[in-house]
């Protein structure tokens, strides 16, 4: 999809970096604020966006096929639910997929994302081979459909290649339903180079790499593998479950996030999802990295993972975004409000996320908007010139915003509304939302529901 060209929008009210103004007008080039000015008059010819537009939100953390499972794993079995019992849901799900199944199920996971508020994406990418393990001929075939994805829906895309070695800790053997995971060292260079070349097409895309935990890795990949590239995003999952954590320190004498401080310079390129269950000294040393902790609260809650101590990671001044991961309900405002409920359950307090004398919304906005930016390693998620013009736009008629302006809109944006009550989004200046429908919903829902039925039929 070619760039646009020059555009000059007008904002009734914008969140900037320096907080809310109004009346703010964006001229933007080839899918870059070039200009913007406030307290502006309407230029001759301007598009004016109605209500309050804010900086389009990075999803830091997905595995977009996971939409075509969601509702597939609530049924409770005869002995204890829990994360490792949900995992087996999702390996006979996804033994099914061929590339084509993938496309359909990401597309719709985009289509939804970005109708959601949520216009960048770091899409965890694990899912490599064919059904029997085998290297597709195009080894990089899977990644190539969730490019495909990405152009059709128009969503701005960092793949990471994720390497998978093992089953657990201690380099042990990876179970059946793995295999279509796995890679050495040598193929997961292939895979990073056919993966690079599957989004050059792309408009400002974005690769990365992630080793896929510290249980599918030995830990002198660690090292190895930040080397390949030095300097693009590096995504882990880390420290998600308590057992997870228990297995750390049987097999290796340390928690997941000592090992990983042992073996790795922890700065700026990382982002480490979940991060649930950390020591004091693992939350405060993450925190003085400059590393992003990678909060998906919804996938969290459903997974029943646990709660992330973010009240005592931000006094630290510790960095965050949110993803949607399993994308079993993907909505930007969502993720933020289960992320300050779950603060206000175990804490018995209110607005525990802002700092003093600060609106939650804007506090959360901002914040996760800063730290998906840093996770995806692109020049988004603020509304100032150099940056991508992603833009989502409030729907000032939606009943959750009535009367509401500034702050207070944004508040109830999140907090009020079912879902982010939107209206418009642009991404890289082009405008993919109108009236809260994306162009391409009905031809991408088409494909999902004719791939849905063949899946579970």
């Amino acid at each position: 999809m070619a760039s646009p060209g020059e555009l000059t929008l007008h904002l009734d009210e914008a969140l900037l970096p320096d907080g809310i103004r109004r009346d703010v007008t964006l001229r933007i080039a080839g899918g870059i604020i070039t200009d913007l000015a406030t307290d502006a008059a309407p230029a001759p010819g301007a598009e004016r966006l109605r209500g309050l537009t804010l900086p389009g939100m990075p999803n830091l953390h997905s595995h977009a096929f996971q939409r075509g499972m969601a509702g597939l794993a609530e049924r409770r079995g005869e002995g204890t639910d829990s994360f490792w019992t949900w995992r087996e849901v999702m390996y006979r799900f996804l033994d099914r997929l061929d590339p084509e199944d993938v496309q359909a199920l990401a597309a719709q996971a985009f289509v939804e994302m970005i109708e959601g508020g949520f216009t960048a994406l770091a899409e965890f990418h694990y899912l490599h081979h064919d059904p029997q393990g085998r290297p597709y001929a195009e080894r990089a075939a899977m990644a190539q459909a969730i490019a495909s994805a990405a152009a059709e829906t128009g969503l701005g895309l960092t793949l990471l290649p994720v390497l998978y070695r093992f089953g657990n800790f201690g380099q042990a053997a990876p179970a059946q339903g793995q295999r279509r995971f796995l890679n050495d060292r040598d193929g997961y260079q292939r895979l990073v180079e056919a993966s690079r070349l599957a989004i050059a097409p792309l408009d400002d895309a974005r690769l990365g790499l992630a080793p896929h935990s510290l249980r599918a890795v030995a830990t002198e990949d660690l090292a190895w593998l930040a080397g390949l590239d030095p300097d693009c995003p590096l995504h882990i999952h880390v420290a998600e479950q308590l057992r997870e954590v228990e297995d750390s320190r049987a097999l290796t004498g340390r928690r997941p996030v000592e090992l990983l401080l042992d073996h790795v310079a922890l700065d700026q390129r990382w982002c480490l999802i979940h991060a649930t269950h950390l020591s004091g000294e693992e939350r405060d040393a993450i925190a003085r990295s400059g590393a992003v902790a990678g909060l998906c609260p919804i996938t969290e809650s459903s997974l029943g993972d646990g709660i992330f101590d973010g009240v005592r990671y931000r006094e630290a001044a510790g960095r965050f975004g949110i993803g949607s991961d399993s994308n079993i309900q993907i909505d930007a405002g969502s993720e933020l409000r289960q992320l300050e409920y779950s603060q206000r359950l175990r804490d018995r307090g209110r607005a525990l996320l802002a700092p003093p004398g600060t609106s939650t919304g804007v506090a959360l906005w901002q914040q996760a908007c800063a730290g998906g930016a840093q996770a995806c390693g692109r020049a988004i998620g603020r509304i100032a010139p150099g940056c991508r013009a992603d833009l989502v736009t409030l729907d000032p008629d939606h009943p959750a915003l009535l009367g509401k302006s500034g702050e207070i809109a944004l508040d109830s944006a999140v907090f009020a509304g079912n879902a982010l009550p939107l209206s418009t989004v642009f991404i890289g200046g082009r405008k993919l939302v109108g009236e809260g429908r994306h162009h391409r919903r009905e031809a991408v829902r088409g494909r999902f529901a004719t791939v849905m039925r063949k899946l579970l039929s």
